[in-house]
């Protein structure tokens, strides 16, 4: 379990100033009838409850579960909405939601991010079905400033369960946790005596891609300021393409077909990370498809380049499975909201073809690609790095924008694929490979790239 710290310790951690919203009047929407007073015992006259709250109030000098302002991380403007658990377990009740629904509100109307940042144990019971409602006007909330095209970001304290995790926490556009926190939908009383505690943990939620990433308090109030320097578009660039990367070796057409095949497959090879490494001055990732996934092999994020906001996602030379592309698919949604520009790096053989991928969807993860691209607002730019093997390295392919670097390649199917298919001898793939055009040249030629990358000519 990570140290649990107050709201206002949790403030000062991350922010440079806070300044608090007014507290909404009470008997606004979702609060009961306009202008009604509210019982000192809640909405459900629940014996007790009144005297709850004062304790709750005396105890940790907060008037509510949520504390919402205006404040800088890093120098950047944001609304910060940071829950106190020492108040009823951060638990969510009219109040609190109000609170939260005019966080969003004023996130919208100053165009800044929204950061929430997560210490709940859910709903308050005291409160009944109204303080579950509070769920669904958090989320109509989010909604509308998803609209805006303004960010969310969420940090998972300890705990961040119930409807805390299933509103602010998983609905974020970047979820980042503390390690050690609680994460999950059943807080920790009401799970199965036999479940697994570990699937219960940041850390197994990490793994399973419903976090982008675990940060150290020490490290929470850099790794806020970049994500809120990344997750805004540079104003007036939405519309202008990413240039395509250079190529890291300088190399002379191959020969062959065969040639440009073995020239992709070489272990020294610049990988996709590479690239990124030359690219981007600084770059951080998302990961995960938030349906239960992450594909190590895909990296999705954002970068500056030349102090200028690029996303991208980039293959690494393996099979990709179905929950990379749905992170990639991830990754385009949100650029295209954010009216970010979009650099795909490709190198795969082909996507993964094994039982597990079909039945987790590889066709259905591949289609939405496809419909990202195809749809996309945001001009997305595309780089052959390595292998181009089939629809797995097509579906992050932009039409009209794909350039291919001298040791990449793109093939309908792979050499030895389409001898087998031919029912040719072993000996005839390098002469399949020639038939397949698959070369970079070639590529130019038939118009499927528009040209081949050269290297940096100020590092020649």
């Amino acid at each position: 379990m990570t140290e649990r710290m107050t709201a206002r310790e949790v403030i000062a951690l991350v922010a440079d100033g806070f300044t608090p919203l007014a507290p909404p009047a009470a008997g606004n929407e979702g609060a009961g009838p306009t202008g009604q007073a509210v019982p000192a015992d809640g909405p459900l006259a629940w014996a007790g409850y009144g005297d709850s709250r004062a304790r709750a109030a005396v105890r940790t000098g907060e008037e509510e579960s949520v504390l919402c302002g205006t404040a800088e991380v890093g120098g950047r403007p944001c609304v910060l909405a940071v829950f106190e658990f020492g108040f009823l377990g951060g638990s969510l009740g009219r109040a609190a939601g109000d609170r939260l629904v005019s966080a969003y509100a004023a996130a919208a109307e100053l165009r800044v991010p929204l950061v929430s940042l997560v210490a709940t144990g859910g709903s308050r019971m005291q409160e009944g079905m109204i303080a579950l409602g509070q769920l669904q006007r958090v989320a109509a909330a989010s909604v509308r400033l998803r609209a805006a095209g303004v960010p969310q970001v969420a940090v998972l304290r300890d705990p961040a369960t119930g409807g805390g995790w299933a509103t602010l926490g998983a609905g974020a556009d970047v979820v980042l946790a503390l390690p050690g926190a609680q994460v999950a939908f059943a807080g920790s009383r009401v799970r199965p005596p036999d479940a697994d505690p570990s699937a219960y943990t940041a850390e197994d939620q990490y793994a399973h891609g419903h976090v982008d990433a675990l940060v150290a308090p020490a490290r929470l109030r850099d790794t806020l300021a970049l994500w809120l320097r990344l997750l805004v578009p540079d104003a007036g660039r939405g519309a202008e393409p990413a240039p395509p990367p250079y190529a890291l070796r300088d190399l002379p057409p191959p020969a062959t077909g065969w040639e440009a095949v073995r020239r992709a497959r070489a272990a020294d090879r610049p990988r996709a990370g590479a690239y990124l490494d030359a690219y981007f001055e600084v770059r951080a990732a998302i990961r995960g498809d938030r349906a239960g996934g992450a594909d190590d092999r895909v990296e999705c994020g954002f970068g500056l380049r030349e102090g200028r906001v690029v996303a991208y996602a980039a293959q690494d030379g393996g099979a990709t499975r179905p929950a990379g592309f749905r992170t990639v698919t991830r990754l385009l949604g949100l650029a295209d909201r954010l009216g970010i520009p979009v650099l795909t790096l490709i190198d795969t053989p082909g996507a993964a073809n094994d039982a597990d991928a079909e039945r987790a969807g590889a066709g259905p993860a591949i289609a939405e690609v496809f419909a990202a691209i195809a749809g996309a607002r945001v001009p997305v730019t595309s780089l052959v790095v390595g292998e181009g093997g089939s629809g797995g390295a097509l579906a992050l392919a932009a039409p009209g924008a794909t350039w291919v670097t001298p040791d990449g390649y793109f093939s309908v199917i792979a050499p030895e694929l389409a001898a087998r298919i031919l029912k040719r001898a072993d000996d005839q793939v390098p002469l399949t490979a020639g038939q397949l055009r698959l070369r970079p040249q070639d590529l130019v030629e038939l118009g499927v790239a528009r040209g081949v990358v050269g290297v940096d000519p100020v590092s020649r």
